[in-house]
């Protein structure tokens, strides 16, 4: 599908993978789980939902309003295979967007992930797309991602002052033609909405939200995302005064995608990011 194409269509009307609160908290692994278990538990409770074509918007979305934002962004790093010149490189890079767009003072990149949009693949390094409606943290786990990496007294310092989390998502290769990524306008999102569970790793228990289905969530997305564009997602804001604090985001099966289209690359960057001003 064309540049040209992919502005042409307002919307697709898509099944998204929300869960259904059952009151039992769900544990998803990011490690190899036991034996016997499932690597993601929770009842998935799929919906139909409109995705609109963020291309086609008046304007533009906001870190603090919807929650995320398109950037261009070109890097100097063609090989996104190698993760020493991911650290060194685009790290670099990333840092500097973070502070550019958001005006913070202070950018700590704690990891990233590459995918490959093909599911059940077998190459080694990458992981495939995720399919459920999701935010990578919670109002609990944020705070406490700052404490993990970093030195208790400084710890104790940002935790005074605004702090959050936001991941860079960006294609590698080639323009997303297969497994887009979508957006929900945070201020579509109620409180009610969030559903968390734990996320298990070799050292420790994170904490990050599923969705419950609302008719009102507004999505969003951008066909054919180029590898000289980003996505800013917020991931969590310790603002409470109306600023988006999250949002909710899943790759989707795209029905405008080619049969023969090469599969979605890409890497997301994740990052504590620190303000100089009131919580």
């Amino acid at each position: 599908m064309s540049q040209l194409a992919a502005q042409a269509h307002e919307h697709v009307d898509v099944e998204l993978n929300y869960l259904r609160n059952t009151g039992v908290r769900p544990v998803a692994y990011a490690i190899t789980p036991p034996e016997g278990v499932p690597r993601y538990s929770g009842e998935v409770e799929p919906a139909r939902v409109r995705i609109y074509n963020g291309r086609r918007l008046a304007g533009s979305t906001s870190l603090d309003r919807e929650g995320f934002e398109l950037r261009a962004h070109r890097s100097e790093l063609t090989d996104f295979a190698d993760e020493q010149l991911i650290r060194e490189v685009y790290y670099r890079e990333v840092e500097q967007l973070l502070k550019r767009v958001t005006g913070a003072s202070e950018v700590v990149i704690f990891d990233h992930t590459r995918r490959l949009g093909s599911l059940g693949h077998s190459e080694q390094g990458l992981r495939e797309p995720a399919t459920r409606v999701h935010n990578d943290q919670t109002f609990v786990s944020g705070p406490r991602r700052v404490r993990d990496h970093l030195p208790p007294e400084l710890a104790d310092a940002r935790l005074s002052r605004r702090h959050g989390i936001i991941n860079v998502w960006r294609p590698i290769g080639n323009p997303v033609f297969t497994w887009p990524l979508a957006m929900c306008d945070a201020r579509s999102i109620a409180f009610e909405d969030l559903i968390p569970g734990d996320l298990v790793y070799n050292d420790k228990v994170g904490e990050t939200y599923g969705f419950a289905h609302n008719p009102a969530h507004r999505w969003l997305y951008y066909p054919e995302l180029s590898p000289d564009e980003v996505l800013l997602l917020k991931i969590y804001d310790s603002r409470t005064d109306g600023t988006a604090r999250l949002t909710a985001h899943t790759s989707f099966v795209d029905p405008t995608s080619a049969p023969d289209a090469p599969p979605r690359r890409s890497i997301e960057v994740r990052s504590l990011v620190f303000w100089d001003e009131p919580v």
